[in-house]
C-alpha cells in the first residue's frame, strides 16, 4: 500500500520545486485518499476543498524556497485549536469553534504547511489506547490491523501519518499519548521537552505537565517540524527557552536500560525480543548497555494518576462535569472526577514525593548519557482491551507517565514487528532539552528496527542528523585530556570525548617556562613537525565562551590540522611562548612527557 506521491517532507518540496506537483493537487489527492480510510476513525473534522483555499491562495504568493514547510500537508490533534475548524476533545459537548491557530499551529501555518483537519482521541486526552472517543467519531482503529488499538490519546494524528494521508501530525503528550501511539503505528513520536513548544490554545489536561508532541515519518523530518514549532511565544506562561547550545552524545556513550526483573512485556516474548534487538543495535552504533535500577522512574509513574495531578485534568474539565455529566464517557468522567476529592496537604506532600524520587532518579546521568525502554510493554486488540479497560490502559503508561514529571525528553523509535504484523517500539530519554540530541541518536537507530513507513509499503528515508548542530569541536594536547587535571574544565560545561586521534605530521610541542602548572605549547612546523596525540571533545556553543575565556597567555584557540585532513578548533601556542621552552615533541606527546618524569 504505497503512497502514489511522495509525502516525506524534503521530497515533498523537491516535487514543488520541479513543478512536479502543486499544493492543491496533493492535498485534492489526500482529501480523496483518507475516504477510502474512514473505517480507521482516525478524524473528527476533516476538512473540505474549499475550507483549505486560503492555505492554497497564500501559497501562490511564495515558493519552496522561501517556506521550509511550503504546502507540507498535516494533521492536528482535536484538543489543539485551528482557527476555523470546530475543537470538541473527543466531547461534543465541549465544541467551540477557535478564531485564532494555537500557538504552534501558527508557527507551522506561517512556514507553509497545511492543516487538513482535526483527528481523533481518547476523550479529553485520557487515556493511551484510543477507544475512548464516543459517537459519531468511535474507536480509533490501528492503521496497520483494525482489530488492534491504535494507541492514544493522540490516536487520529499517529494513524492519519501511518496511512499516508499527511506528512506529519501533532499529538500532545502528558503520559505518553505521543509516543505510544506511535510505537503501535510504525513511527517516529517526538515528546519534545515539557516547555519547549508553546501550549497556547491547547485545551490542557494536566497542564503543568502538558507538551505537543510530533508525529513524524523519520527523525529527520521530526527535527524540521520542531525547529519551524520551537517559535518562542511571548503569552505562554509555561514556555522556557532553550539553551543555545546543546548537550551532545558521545561518539562512544553509555546507555541505560532497567533491569531485568524491572522489564514489563505482559507476557509477550516477542516484545521482549524487539527490545533486546533494540540493546544489540545501539551497541552496534557506539552504545554500551549499562543496567540501572528502575524502580524511582516506576514509583514516579505511579504519581500521576494515583497522585494530585488528576486534579488538573479535574480543573480543566469541571465545569462540564458539574452541569453535564452524561456529556463525558463513563471511563472518562471516573478518572477526572477523582481529581475533586484531593487535599492541599496531600498535593504537597506528593510533591515532595516526587522531588525526592527526582533527586535519585537524576543519579543515572552521572553513569550514562541516554536511557533506552520499551515504548509500551505490548499491543492488545480491542477486544483485549474491553475485558480490562482500566488496568490494561494503565499497564501501556509503565514507561511513559513518568516522563513530564521528571522533565525529561524523549523520542519513540520503531523497533520492528511482532509475528502478529503489529509494530511495537522502544523510547530513548535524556535529561532536559536533549531533543536534538536524541533526534540524532534516532535517526541512525530508525533503519535498524524497519526499512518501512506506517502501515505503508513506502521506503523510509533516515538520513543521520548531524549531531554537531550547537556545539563545537575542540582539540586539546595537554592538561586537559581526559584524566589530567584541566580536563573538569570541559565535563563541567557538559562537553563530551568524540575522540582520540592524532595531528597531521606538521607540529612540534614545547614544555613552557613557567608554572606550576605545567603548560605544553604546541605550534606549527611543516618543515621538522610529526605526528602528535590529541582527543576532539565536543562543547555545547553556549559554554565554548566561558572555556575560552579561561585559556592563559600565550595559549590560544585556533585552527589545527588533523591526519585525516580535517581541520579543527584546538589549542594552539603563540610564538612568544617559546622563550625559554623546552622542545618535549620525541617524547610523543604530553601524556609521554608526564610519562618521562
Amino acid at each position: 500500500m504505497k503512497t502514489s506521491i511522495p509525502l516525506d517532507i524534503p521530497a515533498l518540496l523537491q516535487a514543488y520545486r520541479s513543478g512536479d506537483l502543486t499544493p492543491a493537487a496533493v492535498v485534492s489527492h489526500l482529501l480523496e485518499r483518507a475516504s477510502q480510510f474512514s473505517a480507521h476513525n482516525a478524524w473528527i473534522h476533516l476538512a473540505g476543498e474549499d475550507e483549505l483555499m486560503p492555505y492554497l491562495t497564500r501559497l501562490q504568493r511564495s515558493s519552496p524556497d522561501e517556506l521550509p514547510l511550503y504546502g507540507i500537508p498535516f494533521a492536528v490533534k482535536d484538543n489543539i485549536d485551528v482557527a476555523g475548524m470546530d475543537t470538541t476533545a473527543g466531547c461534543e459537548a465541549f465544541r467551540y469553534r477557535p478564531e485564532r491557530h494555537a500557538a504552534v499551529v501558527e508557527a507551522l501555518v506561517a512556514a507553509g504547511a497545511i492543516p487538513l483537519g482535526k483527528t481523533n482521541l481518547d476523550q479529553f486526552a485520557t487515556g493511551l489506547v484510543g477507544t475512548r472517543s464516543p459517537e459519531p467519531w468511535g474507536a480509533c482503529r490501528n492503521s496497520i490491523d483494525p482489530e488492534y488499538v491504535s494507541g492514544g490519546s493522540s490516536s487520529g494524528s499517529a494513524v492519519a501519518t501511518a496511512l499516508g494521508l499527511v506528512s506529519f501530525a501533532l499529538g500532545t503528550d502528558t503520559a505518553g499519548s505521543g509516543r505510544v501511539p506511535a510505537a503501535f503505528n510504525n513511527l517516529i513520536g517526538l515528546k519534545p521537552t515539557l516547555g519547549r513548544l508553546s501550549v497556547r490554545g491547547v485545551v490542557p489536561a494536566c497542564q503543568s505537565l502538558d507538551c505537543v508532541s510530533i508525529f513524524a515519518r523519520s527523525a529527520e523530518q521530526a527535527q524540521a517540524v520542531l525547529t519551524v514549532a520551537s517559535a518562542p511565544d511571548a503569552e505562554d506562561p509555561w514556555q522556557r527557552p532553550a539553551p543555545i547550545g546543546r548537550q551532545p552524545i558521545p561518539a562512544r556513550f553509555r546507555f541505560g536500560v532497567p533491569q531485568d526483573e524491572q522489564l514489563d512485556f505482559d507476557g509477550n516474548e516477542g516484545a521482549r525480543q524487539l527490545f533486546n534487538n533494540a540493546i544489540r543495535d545501539l551497541e552496534a552504533l557506539g552504545g554500551e548497555a549499562v543496567t540501572l535500577d528502575f524502580e524511582p522512574f516506576l514509583d514516579t509513574a505511579k504519581l500521576l494518576y494515583e497522585g494530585p495531578w488528576v486534579a488538573e485534568r479535574y480543573l480543566a474539565t469541571s465545569p462540564l462535569i458539574q452541569e453535564r455529566p452524561d456529556a463525558l464517557l463513563d471511563v472518562t468522567r471516573g478518572i477526572i472526577s477523582q481529581g475533586a476529592n484531593g487535599s492541599a496537604a496531600e498535593a504537597f506532600s506528593a510533591r515532595y514525593r516526587l522531588q525526592a524520587l527526582k533527586h535519585v532518579a537524576d543519579r543515572a546521568w552521572d553513569e550514562v548519557d541516554v536511557m533506552l525502554t520499551p515504548t509500551a510493554p505490548t499491543i492488545y486488540t480491542i477486544a483485549e482491551l474491553d475485558e480490562e479497560p482500566v488496568a490494561r490502559n494503565s499497564r501501556l503508561g509503565t514507561y511513559t507517565n513518568f516522563m513530564n514529571l521528571l522533565d525529561y525528553s524523549a523520542v519513540a523509535v520503531p523497533s520492528g514487528f511482532l509475528e502478529s504484523g503489529l509494530p511495537l517500539g522502544c523510547t530513548l530519554f535524556a535529561p532536559a532539552f536533549q531533543d536534538e540530541a536524541l533526534l540524532a541518536l534516532a535517526s541512525r537507530l530508525h533503519p535498524r528496527g524497519t526499512h518501512t513507513v506506517g502501515a505503508l509499503g513506502d521506503t523510509l528515508h533516515s538520513p543521520a542528523i548531524d549531531a554537531s548542530a550547537g556545539t563545537i569541536d575542540v582539540l586539546v594536547c595537554g592538561a586537559h585530556l581526559s584524566g589530567l587535571p584541566l580536563n573538569h574544565q570541559l565535563t563541567e560545561r557538559h562537553a563530551v570525548l568524540q575522540e582520540t586521534t592524532e595531528t597531521a605530521a606538521a607540529y612540534r610541542m614545547y614544555l613552557l617556562a613557567g608554572g606550576p602548572p605545567l603548560r605544553p605549547g604546541m605550534i606549527r612546523d611543516e618543515n621538522d613537525g610529526t605526528r602528535l596525540p590529541v582527543e576532539i571533545w565536543r562543547v555545547p556553543a553556549d559554554r565554548f565562551g566561558s572555556f575560552v575565556a579561561g585559556i592563559p597567555a600565550p595559549l590560544g584557540i585556533g585552527k589545527v590540522e588533523l591526519a585525516d585532513g580535517r581541520w579543527v578548533s584546538g589549542f594552539i601556542c603563540e610564538p612568544i611562548g617559546l622563550e625559554g621552552a623546552e622542545d618535549i615533541t620525541h617524547l610523543g606527546g604530553w601524556r609521554g612527557f608526564l610519562a618521562s618524569r
